[in-house]
């Protein structure tokens, strides 16, 4: 049979139970109407007997004793939820949880690691890491990427679809609260590890340079630390004169050998991981302490070889696209975390603490090569290093209590977080021209911002983010049908930006720019060189930093929330969940230009009352009907909010923000019909429909560098249907010892969206720098488009083979998402949408336990995008396709082993 878990405690939201399972808190069981015992007896229910329930923490958590026999929580709460337990989640074999939530229903990945609900982009999606907000390590963004965080340190994962009070107001798609690991009741030990394969990359040329010795950990050294010279200038609130004796010091600490010149590695080297989980408790006399820690480590590389073209005006032909380049891209990723948790338990009493750490490294190089409309003889070079260091810490504490046998209070406390570190970020280009009258003509020619080249850059950018959080939940038992919860949330997030970026131009005799050109760029820019004009030699270098007046930001959200919720039965079939949430928010930003006073860029002020309502009907045991209604919001994420340019290294794009914005409001509603027809089986069929006023949009400025910028469309409409199975087929019947304890594990899901944005001929938008700001909502968005990020169909299918006695399993994914749009073109340009077309990709995932001697060894072979699915992010012309970002991904082989002590 499958083996327990090691886990004593489940945390579970009492907005998502019916009382049906709150009353397995009770000693006395419910009444047989309202359980699953009901249903007809099945190897899948004798199965089940053994299990216990994932661990979930969410606001208002309320313990349920894991003794109790496990109920299926997708059943009874009353929201329309999907958990993905430990088992699920290791059964993709998927290495972060990002991968693992793209096989939920209605869920998609896009880019990093960013989770879609129901086509619904990344601002519509709510992180939570048990119960708690999280802060983002990334610029552009308030969402954390999900693919930060290893399912080695994620007990679950619950998405909930449908919106309930005690969840923050700022949901669209969904909320995705992940639970980490809980308290053992026995002490275990357990060691893992792996290779994998990328046939793209591994075995193969790339390319790195040398940054540090100490770069395979993920940690610098200290070759990267800012010179003291360096750090007092960036103080100093001042703007660099570009030909002053102070430009040519601080350039001369910009570029070196160490992190500017690119090295060819002839042979990659597979990708690796290695992962330690331990666990163990202590009877104290009357209480039980808990402890349990893991720690991980991985470090891929990934090549790619990226067509990037820039189309201008309306035409794909070759010979007017504005640019036309192939890139090579290596990115070497380097991922270390840590978990630290304490528990303490007593009668029905529990507090637990609860620390995570995550560090995550990209080590990037890139050479491209390519033309430009403007000289289409000429070959341009661009070369590219950076060092992108992000990193996550988390503490939190839960307190439950049960001062009387209908009363319980919940309280929680957290404190998040997140930085990103990105110095000595590098962009240079080399031009040839091919012109036979040029002595130059056959050579590549830095020519530092000189005869139709761009400029050497060097940036340095840090982000560091804050998010303090708590609240505090009363729920009181009014009889054994009806519960009310009433409570409180606080969160504050504060995060500063910065950005400081020199561009490194030549001036003097054209001669002299050419043949000190032709060096490698760390001997270009040694610090000898920006001394020669004081030699008497006709070239001059000039250190200038062009986005002074936009290099530092400032931002605060500040959330008071109060709510209140009842659930219940309003007969023996009905039941009702319904509360309201009151929730004022403060949102501003400041902009704080370098040697000039600060600016408040925006200052957003909005409270709201956001109720919820579910009636959920059992038209019998095990078959029933919800319907849900509430009204939501969406905020503009920080970067959003500020008009000054930021260049994002990640997407090779351009962002430019819209100080105008405003919070969207939305508007739910859901049906769904469910059949659990056996234990831990089912069949669901939805339909979902959300009216969204002022939705924010991203669209393209420009007709050759592009900048996409944000605006409020007037309305959009977002509708859909998703229907979901799980079935197991039991194969004993087949006869032979092989099939005695194997059945056959059948899941699949599909979900249709369809979107449409809602322009009026006389609509308007507010878009900052677009004259008087107002302007016609048509010039920037088509009547009918669909929503940007939205897939029409995701399908995902799993089919299994698996032993109920041990572990044994053979499982086959499918994936499919349809094309959907990432940038939108500008309605008045003539440029097309850019979309990206994610396709079908196939995996396979084997597990094989077994033991030696006491010991338990468990052996993982995978295989990844067996179909050898590239990457498509294209804009589609009458005369043909412009290839923006496109790429071959490879197949991923992938072997690994883990022993439990």
């Amino acid at each position: 049979m499958t083996k327990p878990r090691l886990v004593s405690l489940l945390l579970l939201s009492t907005s998502i139970l019916t009382p049906s399972v709150a009353w397995a808190q009770e000693s006395t069981p419910p009444t047989a109407s309202s359980d699953e015992d009901t249903q007809a007896s099945s190897p899948a229910d004798e199965t089940a007997e053994e299990q216990t329930a994932p661990d979930i923490s969410v606001p208002g958590g309320a313990i349920i004793v894991t003794g109790q026999r496990n109920r299926n929580i997708q059943k009874t709460a009353p929201e329309v939820i999907s958990v993905l337990s430990s088992e699920e989640i290791a059964r993709t074999g998927e290495g972060d949880i990002a991968g693992a939530l793209g096989r939920v229903t209605g869920l998609s990945v896009v880019g990093n690691g960013y989770v879609y609900v129901r086509g619904l982009g990344d601002r519509y999606s709510l992180a939570l890491l048990n119960g708690s907000p999280l802060p983002s390590p990334e610029p552009l963004k308030r969402v954390v990427p999900l693919d930060l965080f290893p399912t080695s340190i994620v007990a679950s994962s619950l998405v909930q679809k449908s919106y309930s009070v005690n969840f923050p107001g700022e949901f669209g798609g969904g909320v995705i609260n992940l639970t980490t690991q809980a308290i053992p009741d026995e002490s275990f030990l357990e060691i893992g590890g792996g290779f994998t394969w990328d046939t793209e990359t591994t075995d193969k040329l790339s390319y790195t340079y040398y940054g540090s010795k100490t770069d395979w950990t993920g940690w610098d050294n200290g070759n990267r630390n800012i010179p003291s010279v360096l750090q007092d200038y960036f103080n100093s609130n001042t703007v660099i004169d570009p030909t002053s004796d102070q430009a040519k010091e601080l350039g001369g600490y910009l570029v070196n050998g160490r992190n500017a010149v690119i090295q060819k590695v002839n042979k990659t080297q597979p990708n690796f991981s290695g992962n330690l989980t331990a666990g163990t408790s202590f009877d104290l006399g009357g209480a039980t302490l808990g402890v349990i820690a893991a720690a991980g480590y991985s470090n891929t590389t990934q090549t790619r070889d990226i067509i990037r073209q820039r189309a201008q005006g309306t035409t794909a032909a070759a010979d007017q696209l504005f640019e036309n380049f192939n890139a090579i891209n290596t990115d070497n990723r380097i991922v270390g975390n840590g978990l630290l948790g304490l528990g303490l338990e007593w009668g029905d009493n529990q507090i637990r603490w609860t620390n995570v750490y995550i560090h995550d490294t990209v080590k990037h190089t890139g050479l491209s090569l390519g033309k430009r409309e403007n000289n289409l003889q000429a070959d341009y070079m661009r070369q590219s290093t950076g060092w992108y260091e992000r990193q996550l810490i988390d503490t939190q504490f839960v307190g439950e209590f049960k001062p009387a046998d209908d009363t319980k209070i919940d309280v929680r406390a957290g404190y998040a977080n997140s930085k990103r570190l990105a110095p000595f970020e590098i962009e240079a280009e080399y031009l040839r021209t091919n012109v036979e009258s040029d002595d130059y003509g056959a050579d590549f020619v830095n020519r530092l911002g000189n005869g139709n080249q761009d400029p050497t850059t060097v940036s340095f950018s840090r982000l560091n983010e804050d998010v303090w959080s708590a609240g505090a939940d009363v729920t009181h038992n009014f009889s054994s049908a009806w519960s009310g919860t009433v409570g409180y949330a606080y969160q504050i997030n504060t995060r500063t930006n910065s950005r400081r970026s020199f561009a490194i131009y030549a001036s003097g005799d054209a001669t002299q720019i050419s043949n000190f050109g032709l060096l490698r760029l760390d001997v270009l820019l040694q610090p000898g060189t920006w001394y020669l004009s004081d030699y008497d030699v006709n070239y001059t270098l000039e250190l200038r930093e062009p986005d002074a007046g936009t290099a530092l930001f400032d931002s605060r959200l500040l959330n008071h929330a109060f709510y209140a919720k009842a659930d219940g039965q309003l007969t023996d079939k009905l039941s009702i969940d319904a509360g309201v949430r009151w929730e004022y928010a403060k949102e501003s930003t400041i902009l704080r230009p370098i040697g000039a006073d600060p600016t408040k860029a925006t200052d957003l002020k909005n409270e709201y009352f956001l109720p919820a309502v579910t009636l959920t009907y059992e038209i019998e045991p095990g078959m029933q009907v919800r319907l849900n209604g509430s009204k939501t919001i969406a905020r503009p994420q920080f970067r959003e909010l500020l008009y000054q340019p930021f260049y994002d290294p990640d997407t090779n794009r351009t962002y430019q923000g819209n100080p105008y914005l405003e919070d969207s409001k939305l508007t739910n509603a859901e049906a769904r019909f469910e059949w659990y027809f056996a234990r831990d089986q089912r069949v669901s069929l939805g339909a979902f429909f959300k009216k969204i006023d002022k939705p924010i949009e991203s669209f393209l400025t420009g007709t050759e560098t592009f900048v996409t910028s944000y605006a409020n469309a007037p309305t959009a409409n977002l509708y859909g249907a998703e229907v979901e199975l799980q079935k197991y087929v039991y194969l004993d019947g087949m006869g032979g010892k092989f099939f005695e304890n194997r059945r056959l594990v059948l899941i699949g899901n599909y979900t249709y969206t369809k979107s449409k944005i809602k322009v009026g001929e006389n609509d308007t938008v507010r878009v900052y720098g677009a004259g008087t700001g107002t302007s016609l909502a048509t010039d920037y968005f088509v009547d009918g488009a669909p929503l940007t990020g939205q897939s029409e169909h995701i399908a995902n299918v799993q089919i299994g083979l698996e032993d109920t006695e041990s572990l044994s399993q053979q499982t086959i994914l499918l994936n499919y998402a349809s094309k959907r749009a990432v940038s939108r073109g500008l309605a008045n340009s003539g440029q097309p949408d850019i979309f990206e077309y994610p396709g079908l990709t196939i995996d396979v995932v084997i597990r094989q336990g077994f033991m030696i001697g006491d010991k338990e060894i468990e052996l993982k072979l995978e295989g990844r995008n067996l179909t050898g699915r590239g990457h498509f992010e294209y804009q589609k012309f009458d005369d043909g396709k412009v290839n923006y970002n496109t790429y071959d991904l490879g197949r991923m082989f992938s072997a690994s082993a883990s022993i439990k002590f």
